[in-house]
């Protein structure tokens, strides 16, 4: 409750918007400068081409494009189309979007004149690509089940392990705590990438959701994300002495990444005090990666910033679980 009522807390965020004047008259500039001077529009000076690439990478929500002829002189004859560019992914939205767009437009088309309508807009896709809202939403729910299936499958081994006693026997082994943890990481990930195998086979043939991207590397980032979380999950286990204890500090560890690492919103819509912690937890990083192969295409490569972090929560995960996994407290 605490997380939605900080995202809705009354206060509309600036649109950010694209400008494209074209024209070089005195009534196109004053027009920009009120669009400048409102708050409800962040807007962006530029190019058409500059400001189309920003947005079809997500930097821009929608683009204005003013045209030559939005003059004093064509504006006393006749109204004057105003292009919007807009991507079809963002078609969803942009119901919501449009009403206050025109609002705020005749508002400050009062300013001029007090007569008809002096412009028009007219809604130009730049990219007509077909995405559903479940295409967008799943990689943030197959990098959220990855989390729960990992946390849950070695968190609660441990547990069960201590419980009956195996742990115990494999003390007087040679074997050493991270040959163990290496071992059943690998057993698990098996089973985890099984189950979600099935999960987005079901979802491509049965909802026709599209992954644009390569398989290869979007389960790779798959695998990447299940090491880390079995590791974290055996934090937990290491931590919790009952599986009870260990369903809360589950919990504790779950949900806060449920709401902050842009599952089902992004991470740029919460407040700016929250952002800098939510770009850090390890699902953001998961989740990011897998999202901008499935929906974007995106290459390895191109994902690099998403796989440093993954890297970076992979050694610190297995670090924390071989430190705190202990053969001492269970031979006791």
């Amino acid at each position: 409750m605490t997380v939605f009522g900080v995202m809705n807390n009354g206060q509309q965020e600036p649109l950010n918007i694209g400008v494209v004047n074209e024209s070089d008259s005195a009534v196109a500039a004053d027009f920009v400068q009120q669009l400048k001077d409102s708050l409800v529009f962040n807007v962006t000076i530029g190019t058409e081409d500059l400001l189309r690439s920003d947005l079809e990478e997500g930097d821009q929500t929608i683009v204005l494009v003013i045209p030559e002829i939005f003059n004093t002189a064509n504006l006393d004859r006749e109204s004057v189309d105003l292009r919007i560019l807009v991507d079809a992914a963002q078609l969803a939205q942009l119901s919501l979007v449009m009403p206050l767009l025109e609002q705020t437009l005749i508002e400050i088309e009062r300013e001029f004149r007090e007569t008809e309508p002096m412009f028009s807009l007219v809604i130009e896709d730049v990219q007509a690509r077909s995405q559903s809202y479940l295409d967008f939403l799943l990689p943030g729910l197959m990098a959220f089940t990855l989390m729960q299936l990992s946390i849950a499958g070695s968190g609660y081994n441990i547990i069960e392990f201590r419980r009956k006693g195996i742990l115990k026997r494999l003390f007087v082994t040679p074997i050493q705590p991270k040959d163990f943890i290496t071992a059943i990481v690998l057993a698990r990930t098996t089973i985890v990438l099984t189950q979600l195998v099935v999960l987005i086979t079901f979802a491509v043939l049965v909802f026709d959701v599209q992954i644009i991207g390569s398989f290869a590397a979007f389960f790779f980032v798959v695998i990447l994300g299940t090491f880390i979380f079995l590791n974290l999950g055996f934090c937990l286990g290491s931590i919790a002495k009952t599986q009870q204890a260990a369903i809360m500090i589950g919990n504790i560890f779950i949900f806060p990444q449920v709401f902050l690492s842009g599952i089902f919103f992004p991470i740029e819509s919460m407040p700016e005090f929250v952002q800098p912690i939510a770009y850090v937890l390890p699902l953001s990083f998961v989740s990011t990666g897998m999202r901008d192969i499935a929906n974007e295409g995106a290459s390895l490569l191109a994902i690099m910033p998403s796989l440093i972090g993954i890297a970076v929560w992979l050694v610190v995960s297995y670090l924390l679980a071989t430190r705190l996994f202990v053969w001492k407290e269970v031979a006791n």
